[in-house]
């Protein structure tokens, strides 16, 4: 069964606002069929420990403003290298760029459904090419 109408709308409000604060690499996957515990992974990045808190806050502000959600689990706030906010019907993983090419989040989840995050000017996309690593998106 696909990921619920609500979670991919909630993964998209969580993408504008990881794009708004400056994230990089902004992908959301459907994991709906591999997990059974959740419907959705956005993952994002940031250059800096700052950053990534920065990102997550904003995104976690967002989410409360714009649909009264709140997550069950904040982790990996203290150190800043990857925060997961733990939405129950989605998760939001936000990685230091580090942590994020050591885990390699895209290859974890190559077989999953990509969500469209409907991102008017992302920083950076999925490249279209077979190779799979991010390209920078095209104005």
């Amino acid at each position: 069964m696909p990921a619920l109408e609500s979670s991919i709308d909630a993964v998209r409000v969580a993408a504008k606002a990881a794009n708004e604060a400056k994230a990089i690499d902004i992908i959301a996957f459907d994991v709906s069929e591999t997990l059974f515990i959740t419907d959705a992974f956005l993952v994002a990045s940031g250059d800096n420990e700052r950053q990534v808190l920065s990102i997550a806050d904003k995104v976690e502000r967002e989410l409360q403003v714009q649909l009264g959600l709140k997550p069950s689990a904040r982790e990996g706030v203290e150190e800043a290298r990857w925060i997961l906010l733990d939405y129950s019907d989605f998760v939001v993983h936000i990685m230091h760029k580090e942590s994020r090419k050591f885990y390699d989040m895209e290859r974890l989840w190559k077989d999953s459904v990509p969500i469209d995050l409907q991102l008017e000017h992302p920083l950076f996309s999925q490249s279209t090419e077979s190779n799979g690593e991010i390209a920078p998106a095209s104005e």
